[in-house]
């Protein structure tokens, strides 16, 4: 074969590569960073005390296919049974190995302790005592709220914890709402107390390098019924007040993340709750209040969402909104497969065109900024 023939073989050889390529009736394999993307957008819940090589989260966690965890004392779709934690001892355990599985990115490791009625390490496990956001409130002390807000802080960095689901700043306009003033979640009625407290709350957690989340935006505190259970109109009960603790602690730069509220209100969104609501996500929090962090669901097994929406349109509307993390606690429900679930309908969507990859990237992008400040090894992790 003379030269001019092998070059002709070889153009051949490649047009017929790049046809094979090109060709639409081919299966197009994922893009692996793509999905490890959508991975750091899931935070998941799991049973356990312990985990090892045949949990579905140990394989969620090692592949990527999740970027945080929510760890809670009692599970409730099996009556209360005991669920993640049992004794300090064993919270450091498990928290370790869920650390160690996250080779590639570091993984959120959190939890619901805001103290009071909400503390999934309570004292009968062997915890330091904690007391509720309206005792803080009510006493109104820098001191006493620093001296518990530090407690806690350090309970959570001490256990491997990296971020607290906390601190709750909705307004108490209600005192008898049944998620939030009946059981003392809220600082105050007024919110300028809320955001002192709530200040002082973050300040501590960040000198022990923790990731707190403010919530419930845009303000639960009006709410007469509970998101856990069914849909949560605030339309005639919500004040504009309740805004101001948000909008004071993200100019403050006191928010590493906001956590939505699953409630309605049709001055907002005659559709949908404020999770999936893009008017309130990106309208408000977002062009409004000016907030470029982390924004984070509350569960998405709650029942606002689950007796309303299905499964895809509630992770379509919530990201198009411009949520960046969704939480599946597995809690009030349990699927320990909701974490491929989830992966494959935000594949699926992308692949309708309904969610762009770009849109992707800009909460990936925010998820990697917040894990990059928890120190150089794990920015280095990170990026």
């Amino acid at each position: 074969m003379n030269k001019r023939q092998l070059s002709v073989t070889l153009v051949a050889l490649l047009l017929v590569l790049l046809y094979a390529c090109s060709n639409d009736d081919d299966p197009k394999p994922h893009d692996d960073s793509l999905e490890k993307k959508i991975g750091q957008m899931l935070m998941i819940g799991f049973r356990g005390m312990e985990v090892d090589e045949h949990d579905q989260i140990y394989d969620d966690i090692a592949s990527g296919r999740v970027g945080g965890v929510v760890l809670f004392d009692r599970d409730v779709a099996l009556g209360f049974a005991p669920r993640n934690v049992e004794s300090p001892q064993q919270v450091i355990n498990l928290n370790n190995q869920l650390a160690q599985l996250a080779t590639e990115y570091p993984l959120l490791i959190s939890v619901d302790q805001e103290g009071g009625r909400v503390a999934r390490l309570k004292e009968e496990y062997g915890f330091p005592a904690t007391v509720s956001a309206e005792y803080l409130g009510t006493t109104n002390n820098d001191d006493t709220t620093r001296f518990y807000s530090r407690r806690i802080a350090q309970t959570l960095s001490g256990h491997g914890f990296n971020v607290n689901l906390a601190p709750v700043v909705d307004v108490n306009i209600n005192p008898e709402s049944p998620a939030i003033g009946a059981i003392e979640r809220s600082f105050s009625d007024d919110p300028a107390i809320v955001t002192h407290h709530a200040g002082i709350f973050i300040d501590e957690h960040h000198n022990e390098n923790l990731f707190t989340a403010l919530k419930h935006f845009p303000g639960h505190g009006s709410a007469t019924a509970d998101s856990h259970f069914g849909l949560t109109d605030v339309t005639e009960t919500w004040e504009e007040t309740e805004l101001i603790p948000y909008q004071n602690l993200i100019q403050m730069g006191k928010a590493d993340m906001v956590m939505t509220a699953h409630i309605y209100n049709a001055n907002w969104d005659t559709e949908y709750p404020a999770t999936m609501s893009k008017n309130v996500i990106t309208g408000i929090l977002r062009n409004q209040l000016g907030f470029d962090g982390v924004v984070i669901s509350d569960d998405m097994n709650m029942g606002a969402i689950t007796d309303h929406y299905g499964l895809e349109e509630a992770i379509f509307r919530s990201i198009d909104a411009g949520v960046d993390i969704l939480i599946f606690a597995n809690n009030l429900v349990y699927d320990e497969l909701i974490a491929i679930k989830a992966r494959d309908i935000i594949l699926d969507l992308i692949e309708e065109g309904a969610i762009t990859e770009a849109r992707i990237q800009e909460s990936y992008d925010r998820i990697m900024l917040l894990k990059g400040r928890l120190g150089k090894q794990v920015a280095k992790n990170a990026w």
